[in-house]
């Protein structure tokens, strides 16, 4: 008992460090991702949501495994495993929902771009998320500069790009565009190897802290089976 005791608050410890790591990424991964994302036609994934939702769930009633493996308290130890075996499903959720984003995310941010090129001026906030997105990967385009020259915008401007294209200002607007002034790259192929690696690491996470719980489970079911009913706060002396 004393050996299980101390193995469950152990992990209790760690149970609540994976709280906030994944507290962190799914943060990290709605700032970092969220401009790209929010350019995709095939709609943000949910895992950065269910990571920032289970992490702070962790954080606030990560306490209660070391509370119930204090007090040998049967009915907590079984919440407790319980609330291990939610988070594990959770984490499963987030993680094979960023694995089949990152699959499909090509194809998505393709066509996002593409209707994002199209509207430009006629939507200002999917103007200003391509904007962002051209000056952060230095990039112009779907797949290179000459997208905007066939644009509705382009043919209204006499094949003018914006000047989030531009490498310098002096003389990148001019038409036709001097292709030396311009971000060489088009955006989809920088965005997509982008989007992808940084899902695939938000995946294994969320997929690596779940089956964390496993050790969670079993060690509070343990503790359950052989704690003596009582009193929540009552503890048998030994």
């Amino acid at each position: 008992m004393t050996l299980l005791k101390l193995s469950l608050m152990a992990f209790s410890f760690v149970f609540w460090a994976a709280g906030l790591t994944m507290l962190t990424i799914g943060l990290w991964a709605r700032v970092a991702l969220g401009t790209y994302l929010a350019l995709s036609a095939s709609g943000y994934p949910s895992a950065p949501a269910i990571l920032l939702a289970t992490g702070l769930a962790v954080i606030i009633w990560g306490f209660l495994g070391c509370f119930g493996a204090a007090t040998e308290h049967r009915g907590l130890l079984r919440a407790y495993a319980v609330f291990l075996t939610a988070v594990m499903a959770a984490g499963l959720t987030a993680g094979l929902s960023a694995l089949l984003y990152r699959r499909d995310a090509a194809r998505g941010l393709r066509e996002g771009l593409r209707r994002a090129l199209l509207a430009y001026g006629e939507d200002e906030g999917m103007a200003d998320a391509l904007d962002a997105l051209q000056r952060a990967l230095s990039c112009c385009g779907v797949e290179s500069y000459r997208d905007w020259l066939a644009s509705p915008r382009g043919l209204e401007q006499d094949g003018s790009v914006p000047l989030s294209c531009c490498r310098a200002r002096r003389g990148c607007q001019r038409s036709p565009p001097d292709a030396r002034r311009l971000h060489r790259d088009g955006c989809f192929g920088k965005v997509s190897a982008f989007v992808s690696s940084n899902m695939f690491y938000v995946a294994t996470a969320a997929l690596g802290l779940a089956l964390l719980q496993l050790i969670g489970i079993v060690l509070a079911c343990l503790l359950a089976a052989r704690a003596p009913a009582r009193p929540l706060g009552i503890a048998t002396p030994r």
